[in-house]
């Protein structure tokens, strides 16, 4: 026996469909017994991304079955705030993500080589929020937060990340490494002297070393573009910033 219920997505839900099934009606034809999560994502919605569900007017969770006739709204997650500072772990195409985000001071986990199944354990085990562009990613059960990024561009997918996770406020920049994300501390000129090439011995005294990979930090030529980039960023999220709509996934 085949059954029918109509789906409606609200809002940034469009981005996964089709320009025709956007704003429109879609009628999904189902078997009995089927989860309101296993149809939403069959039809190319990642549960990260939902924020409520309503069917027939009342609010349900994502293991509500589907009746026939039933009316299902689906209402994106557009910002969630953390309650704890935020960690983060990147799919293996993300690595200059990866960089932006250890500048701003948060927790990135990444390597270009982590297999999906790994990424989903280490989302879960870690409780870390997994970034990617591979929507069928977020879709594993073992993901509970995650964000599928819509550009392609490293600047403006830091944008989106700082914008979705509400992180202007939280940035401390500079406290992470951002060869292995490992954490910065101050360290004496003299102890790093080795490390260093003769101009930088001599027009800089202030260093910071991590504490994981013995990478070592100054003010350097690239530290400008760094500010300007992260003052761009910050202000742009803390001007556009958004009240939180969230969905517990139990």
């Amino acid at each position: 026996m085949t059954l029918t219920a109509t789906f409606h997505f609200d809002g940034a839900l469009g981005d996964f469909l089709s320009p025709e099934q956007r704003n429109a009606a879609i009628a999904c034809s189902f078997n009995p017994g089927q989860s309101v999560k296993h149809l939403v994502e069959s039809l190319g919605i990642p549960h990260t991304e939902v924020a409520e569900i309503r069917v027939n007017g009342a609010p349900v969770d994502f293991g509500y079955l589907v009746a026939d006739g039933d009316q299902v709204q689906v209402y994106p997650l557009t910002v969630e705030t953390p309650a704890d500072e935020p960690r983060f772990i990147l799919d293996n195409h993300l690595g200059r993500l990866a960089v932006y985000l250890r500048m701003l001071g948060f927790d990135s986990l990444y390597r270009n080589d982590f297999q999906d199944e790994e990424l989903a354990q280490l989302a879960s085990q870690q409780e870390r929020i997994l970034l990617t562009r591979d929507r069928r990613l977020l879709m594993r059960n073992q993901v509970r937060r995650g964000y599928w990024l819509r550009s392609k561009t490293p600047q403006v997918q830091l944008e989106e990340v700082v914008r979705r996770y509400d992180l202007a406020s939280r940035a401390a920049p500079y406290r992470r490494c951002m060869r292995c994300n490992g954490l910065l501390q101050p360290v004496e000129k003299e102890q790093v002297l080795h490390q260093l090439k003769p101009l930088t011995r001599r027009y800089f005294e202030e260093f910071r070393i991590c504490a994981d990979c013995q990478q070592v930090y100054w003010k350097g030529s690239h530290y400008e573009r760094m500010q300007e980039l992260i003052q761009q960023v910050i202000h742009k999220e803390s001007s556009e910033h958004t009240p939180s709509e969230r969905m517990n996934i139990e």
